[in-house]
């Protein structure tokens, strides 16, 4: 499902805020038919209401890349495009238990709409950005910070020795980890 009533991007914590009611709508509206619900927002809107309203099997992209780029201990960074919710990503960080591992982010240049509507220069953008967590940062580890931005993450792996975390796909992962546990 898509939204309709947010914006394209999330660019603020206050349009973060705002997905969240129709994030939570959307996950009402499978009446109970889907096995499990992914949050394509990298804010995660909505995503603790669904769970604790719907009782469906639910996961953020944000929560499942930080979980997966802190793997084993790894230290790990954000490369994205959205400098007002920094401060979001460090709380997410912390309130998915991993706040020690974090490093922090590290943003593009220039409007983020702007940037994802050119795929070649927000690749090259990201770049520059996940170079700085890896040798700035000592990140061992960094995730592109944004659903829009998947497909750039996965452009990037093959230039970087670190893993370079697709949120989408990390989502889908853990979803189907969760899915395939017994029931608590």
């Amino acid at each position: 499902m898509t939204a309709t009533r947010s914006p394209v991007m999330i660019v603020d914590d206050a349009q973060l805020a705002a997905a969240a009611d129709e994030v939570v709508e959307m996950a009402r509206a499978t009446g109970g038919s889907a096995s499990g619900i992914i949050v394509s927002a990298f804010g995660d809107p909505g995503l603790e209401r669904i769970r604790n309203e719907t009782g469906l099997v639910a996961v953020g992209i944000c929560e499942a890349s930080m979980l997966a780029a802190g793997e084993g201990g790894r230290r790990f960074g954000i490369a994205t495009v959205t400098p007002d919710l920094v401060d979001s990503f460090a709380g997410k960080a912390r309130s998915n238990g991993v706040g020690d591992l974090f490093t922090g982010t590290r943003l593009t240049a220039g409007d983020p709409v702007v940037l994802a509507a050119d795929p070649a220069r927000l690749t090259e953008a990201l770049a520059q950005a996940v170079r700085a967590c890896v040798d700035e940062d000592g990140a061992e580890a960094v995730i592109i910070g944004g659903g829009p931005l998947g497909q750039a993450a996965e452009a990037l792996q093959g230039q970087f020795a670190v893993p370079v975390i697709a949120p989408i796909r990390a989502a889908a992962q853990l979803l189907v980890k969760r899915l395939s546990m017994p029931a608590a």
